[in-house]
């Protein structure tokens, strides 16, 4: 639709609605996809969707400057996720999150009033109390708790420099994965350059992957496509040829 690609008439903001989205895929592998998929344009303020029926298939990503909003919209607009091309524009309406950053937000009585009235309505209230109390998959496990940031084969200097690197195969290594990557996380970004094949990651070590394409060629393509995209805010990707 030519003007999902614009926003349609609905102005510039910081906040994106996304919908078409997979609704086979759990809530907060959802979230978590999203984040990572979205991150590469700029802090996040906070990722929202609902496990209601009106709001299956549908995400709001609230960014903290409009020109992150953006920069998303435009190049993600039709992006493969999970299977189904996403459809983007601005929201209609302004995020409370950043209504009360600039001092406008004003609290919903009469969401209360309408929460008597219906489960509908009490469902929705609950899922946007959710979001409005912050998603601790964002706050604490994308950057600031410890163990995440502190895992031994990530820390140092001789995992992130390999001593003997890998001549250019059709196989690539990659490093500093958050914690919560998943194969279908990394595929949506690998799977866009040709001759990509799969991902394999390794349960007992979490923070790696292996990406395999047809041919060394379109390897190199993908890595350098790719290299050192941040999945989250912390985690800048590093790709290398593996070793065989």
């Amino acid at each position: 639709m030519a003007e999902l690609s614009t926003g349609g008439e609905i102005p510039p903001n910081m906040t994106i609605y996304i919908n078409n989205l997979n609704e086979k895929i759990k809530l907060e592998e959802l979230k978590k996809s999203l984040f990572a998929v979205f991150s590469q344009f700029g802090k996040i303020l906070e990722v929202l969707a609902f496990k209601t029926l009106k709001h299956k298939g549908q995400a709001w990503v609230v960014f903290e400057e409009a020109s992150s909003a953006t920069n998303a919209l435009r190049q993600m607009q039709g992006f493969p996720f999970y299977d189904k091309p996403m459809r983007i524009q601005y929201a209609k309406t302004k995020s409370d999150i950043i209504a009360k950053a600039d001092g406008t937000f004003v609290p919903r009585e009469r969401r209360k009033r309408h929460d008597d009235r219906g489960r509908k309505r009490k469902e929705q209230h609950d899922a946007n109390q959710a979001g409005v109390g912050g998603n601790p998959a964002y706050g604490g496990a994308y950057g600031a708790t410890p163990p995440l940031s502190q895992i031994p084969y990530l820390g140092g200097s001789k995992s992130a420099v390999p001593e003997a690197p890998a001549p250019p195969n059709s196989i690539l290594f990659v490093q500093n994965l958050p914690h919560e990557a998943t194969p279908m996380m990394l595929q949506m970004f690998f799977c866009q350059y040709p001759g990509f094949k799969e991902v394999r990651m390794v349960e007992a070590k979490p923070g790696i992957a292996f990406v395999e394409y047809g041919d060394e060629m379109q390897s190199t393509v993908a890595m350098q496509g790719l290299q050192g995209l941040k999945i989250n805010q912390q985690n800048p990707m590093l790709i290398t040829y593996a070793k065989k």
